[in-house]
């Protein structure tokens, strides 16, 4: 009996890594991708995107859920890589200083995300996803009216043909691929991006770390009960202030490395999907709202990409049409953050119900 509910729990909690690889293996042979092709894409869209991802980790200690408002650092980074462009400043020395720049904007947005994240407690995931679109409106007034005419800009190709506002791509020529491409390194004959998978490992050491430190400390027992740690002098507030501010900060960081890689800007978009597109993977990779590790972000951007690379080419050999698998990630994102709230609210109601019939003396 034991043994079967083993099972059953492993399925259940593992549900959803477990579905998409069911659908990754179906669609793999259907898309008539070679293994190599599939290889080369998986190494570059991990070393892209997967500090990103680990972003989201610190919060879900604190027990504030899934931080849809990493948009927020994204803005931060590409305000940044705006001005080391608009600067001319090359290579690593270029990325770099994006990447101090943005945690001044990202600590300053992130202080403001936590605050307001602090007034909507229970409600977090939520507000995050409408403060990211709020801060969009007031990024897209800043990059939009305000750059070339307040803000000076001296780089006047970079500015939209009345003088005022930035163009809709910005091309990042000068910094493109200066972290992936700065230990040059092949294995089996791919191209091994080394600097920014140290910067990956680095950032896994560092929550590893940090979870061990006070603060850390202090934001699980924050994440399990915020009652009892106001009633162990835990100040609740600041410490959920900090988590918010450390992942938007992180978020900034990454979408420096996420755009140098990519080597192009989309002043007005390319930030508008990380929040969604980077929750999703975490789920995918079997995290849930109350928990998520390394090993879950890890296997989650593997699982995710993998279906990005294929679906679109399963979906132009099977319909013709390569836009069936754009519809289908996309309704895949927004489907399985929807099924892990449902599982996850279904599993706490359970919980509930079990603790209720203990304390009646069922």
């Amino acid at each position: 009996m034991d043994k079967n509910n083993k099972v059953k729990n492993f399925i259940l909690d593992n549900s959803v890594p477990i579905l998409i690889l069911i659908m990754v293996a179906i669609m793999f042979p259907l898309s008539g991708l070679s293994g190599d092709y599939l290889v080369r894409e998986m190494i570059e869209r991990i070393s892209r995107n997967l500090f990103l991802i680990m972003s989201l980790l610190i919060p879900i200690v604190a027990g504030m859920g899934l931080n849809f408002g990493i948009v927020l650092g994204a803005m931060g980074g590409q305000l940044a890589l705006i001005l080391v462009t608009n600067w001319h400043i090359m290579g690593l020395q270029g990325v770099f200083l994006a990447m101090i720049l943005s945690i001044p904007f990202s600590i300053l947005l992130g202080y403001v995300g936590g605050v307001i994240l602090n007034r909507a407690k229970g409600k977090e995931m939520i507000t995050s996803m409408i403060l990211g679109y709020f801060i969009n409106g007031v990024y897209q007034l800043v990059v939009l009216y305000s750059m070339g005419k307040i803000i000076p800009v001296s780089d006047r190709t970079l500015l939209l043909s009345s003088g005022r506002g930035i163009k809709n791509t910005v091309d990042l020529t000068e910094i493109s691929k200066a972290v992936d491409n700065a230990i040059p390194l092949k294995i089996f004959g791919y191209d091994i991006p080394v600097l920014t998978l140290l910067f990956i490992v680095g950032l896994c050491f560092f929550i590893i770390w940090f979870r061990k430190t006070k603060l850390g400390q202090d934001m699980r027992a924050v994440g399990q009960d915020m009652e009892v740690s106001k009633s162990a002098g835990i100040e609740v507030n600041k410490v959920r202030i900090y988590s918010i501010v450390i992942s938007t900060v992180l978020a900034g960081i990454g979408q420096v490395i996420y755009l140098q890689n990519l080597g192009t800007i989309n002043t007005y978009n390319s930030h508008e999907q990380i929040g969604m597109f980077s929750v999703a993977a975490l789920l995918i990779g079997g995290a849930s709202v109350a928990r998520a590790t390394i090993p879950n972000a890890i296997g989650g951007v593997i699982l995710f990409h993998t279906m990005f690379v294929v679906a679109p080419r399963a979906g132009k050999e099977l319909m013709g049409s390569s836009q069936i698998g754009e519809y289908f990630r996309v309704f895949i994102s927004y489907g399985i953050i929807a099924l892990v709230l449902i599982i996850y609210e279904w599993r706490r109601k359970k919980e509930k119900e079990r603790e209720r019939e203990k304390a009646i003396g069922f």
